[in-house]
């Protein structure tokens, strides 16, 4: 990626794509800038990679704030897309140039009573069992076009029989920034 394509970045993947540089290339944590004069944003993050073929190549979040500041939520989340995603190895510094990175910010999630709240090109779904199993499956994903896939998908993420087990549902929008 050139310099000029990335000036023109949204500022969100900007810093994740820093974050994952300065990680890959010399094992630092970038600390984001903080405006002194402003309370911190916090919310839920995910940041996923994408190989130019439109692979994933990399995809961690969290569903609440775990950091004081979404910038440092990026930052943590970006780190463990590149490196610590179970699914694939790490991230290489080769690899760094051709990575097509999104930052999708959550919304809290609210419990509903069915399927029928549901549009899995709108809302993203996580469901949860009592005993702590719960999976969770982002919004408006290429060849996710029913909420039975939706549902189905997230329920194999976390273990959960979707016809054996009961559990909760709970949807959740997102802002995407490419």
């Amino acid at each position: 990626m050139t310099e000029d394509a990335k000036a023109g970045e949204d500022p969100l993947v900007s810093l994740a794509r820093q974050a994952i540089e300065a990680y890959v290339r010399t094992h630092t944590v970038l600390q984001p800038d903080h405006d002194p004069d402003r309370q911190p944003r916090r919310a839920g993050v995910f940041v996923s990679l994408h190989l130019p073929d439109g692979s994933l190549r990399g995809c961690i979040g969290t569903t609440e704030p775990y950091q004081p500041s979404i910038e440092e939520e990026i930052v943590a989340n970006a780190i463990s897309s590149a490196g610590r995603d179970p699914r694939f190895y790490p991230v290489e510094e080769s690899e760094l140039d051709r990575l097509d990175i999104s930052v999708d910010v959550l919304e809290t999630p609210e419990e509903v009573s069915g399927p029928e709240d549901l549009d899995p090109k709108q809302y993203g779904v996580v469901v949860r069992t009592i005993d702590g199993r719960r999976g969770l499956l982002l919004p408006d994903l290429e060849g996710v076009e029913t909420v039975d896939q939706q549902l189905r998908i997230a329920c194999r993420k976390g273990g959960i029989d979707p016809v054996a087990d009961h559990y909760s549902i709970f949807r959740f929008k997102v802002q995407r920034h490419h």
